[in-house]
């Protein structure tokens, strides 16, 4: 993260979000920021909260993928909740605090898989000992003993490391043998006999709005270190039996205590939150029957976002530090309608304009990711080879303008259910096909989407 610049951010950025170049250079700030607040002295650097930022614009526009393509790139612990599964203390639903709870879920699962890959190497070579125990039982031959001579030497002039005996044990020819044969492959088709651990884990559906863990309790540790763990023996080839070895030994390696940490350490110092949807809690409740009040749901959220500690089953964890980015489309309401305590926390507010023709040509060539690239890629595995002339693209893009203004925008998505009618049949008729050669022009375009544009009610139906 301390290498990368707000220009570069953006520019990485670029490469998979046509456009929307304002949001892109807020969250390029706001990244950038993390990172200076990094270098300031410890007696303020706890004063500086981040600056947490609302994505204004409609669906389809690039809001969470500029999240998402920051968190990867600056490989921070990243969650993607919406704002209206959340429900006020009192009702069934979800609570707030569990977007906490589930983003450190998943850093410490993130963390847990890092530290397995850094120990493969060691498991590795823990479980080839254990495979050759298997393959050829007995202890390998112990130090010889000192000799008469050395046992009268007197005690005073022994060195106390010399006491110890550091030669290695002699190793048989034949395990030798074994494991040369082992590394080399030559034993991948013999079968072994391995006890495999299982737990017989009990059944329990709790029904609670209120997470088990925030009292602390792992249910599943719990009952699984009361159960008691039933082995059985299983006759498999010895490649599956190492795979077995590895992932036993590399669960045991890992030093869950160190990874906890790290974990909680992570999302405090550099987690995201999006809130999506958050337009949806905005505005005055309608008072008709009883009924969630979603003033009550942006009360709930604002300890959160301001700065509390979430009690989860690792240990507490303080958000105020975790950048929130949250988004909506704002048709019916406007920021200013959330409550004033909530606004202030969201300082910084960008509006993301709303995708035309000529930013859907862009869109289907221009990204590393583009909608063209990947129908090519997949089509290819089948020995296809498509092509789209400069004609196609800007008709397709032509087509979802058309279509967007006339049922529900939903932006570049658009593009995705366009494309997909589009070459429906190349898609189905792709493995029998004898000319692998598929060129999409324009008129092939208009000829395949002819009766979406057409009929409005089948484009809304379809589409």
């Amino acid at each position: 993260m301390n290498q990368l610049k707000p220009i570069e951010i953006v520019r990485e950025l670029d490469k998979y979000i046509i456009g929307q170049h304002n949001a892109k250079k807020s969250v390029a700030i706001a990244l950038r920021n993390r990172w200076r607040r990094q270098q300031v002295k410890d007696d303020l650097k706890d004063e500086i909260a981040p600056k947490n930022i609302i994505l204004i614009g409609p669906t389809g526009v690039g809001k969470t993928e500029i999240s998402r393509r920051l968190a990867k790139m600056a490989d921070s612990p990243f969650i993607k909740v919406e704002a209206s599964k959340f429900t006020e203390v009192g009702y069934v639903g979800r609570d707030v605090e569990s977007m906490v709870r589930d983003l450190l879920e998943l850093t410490v699962n993130m963390v847990k898989t890092r530290e397995q890959e850094e120990l493969q190497s060691k498991a590795m070579e823990i479980a080839e000992e254990r495979m050759l125990d298997l393959l050829f039982p007995g202890k390998p031959k112990k130090p010889k003993k000192a000799t008469e001579e050395e046992e009268d030497v007197d005690e005073d002039d022994i060195d106390p490391i010399d006491i110890i005996d550091i030669r290695p044990i002699e190793e048989s020819s034949t395990r030798k043998k074994l494991r040369k044969m082992l590394k080399e492959g030559l034993l991948d088709e013999r079968f072994v006999d391995m006890e495999v651990s299982e737990k017989n884990m009990p059944v329990v559906e709790i029904f609670s709005n209120v997470g088990m863990e925030e009292m602390g309790i792992n249910m599943k540790d719990m009952f699984g270190s009361m159960m008691p763990k039933n082995t059985k023996v299983r006759k498999m080839i010895i490649p599956e039996a190492m795979n077995i070895l590895v992932q036993e030994e590399t669960q045991r390696l890992v030093d869950m205590d160190k990874v906890i940490k790290q974990a909680i350490e992570k999302v405090e110092q550099s987690g995201i939150i999006f809130l999506d949807e958050i337009d949806k809690i905005a505005g005055k409740d309608s008072g008709h029957g009883p009924d969630i009040s979603r003033e009550g749901v942006q009360r709930d959220l604002l300890p959160i976002v301001e700065g509390s500690t979430v009690l989860t089953k690792y240990g507490s964890v303080k958000t105020d530090h975790i950048l929130f980015i949250a988004s909506g489309a704002f048709h019916f309401s406007k920021p200013s309608d959330l409550i004033p305590e909530l606004q202030g926390r969201f300082p910084i507010r960008e509006n993301l304009n709303s995708l035309g023709k000529k930013e859907f040509v862009r869109i289907l060539t221009e990204p590393k990711n583009a909608l063209t690239l990947q129908y090519q890629a997949l089509l290819a595995t089948e020995g296809v080879q498509l092509t789209f002339s400069k004609d196609a693209i800007s008709t397709i893009a032509e087509f979802a303008e058309d279509v967007n203004e006339r049922t529900e925008n939903i932006g570049a998505r658009r593009l995705h259910t366009l494309v997909e009618k589009l070459l429906e049949n190349v898609l189905f008729d792709a493995p029998d096909v004898e000319n692998t050669d598929v060129f999409i022009d324009a008129e092939y375009v208009r000829k395949e989407l002819k009766d979406i544009k057409e009929n409005e009610d089948l484009s809304r139906y379809i589409l």
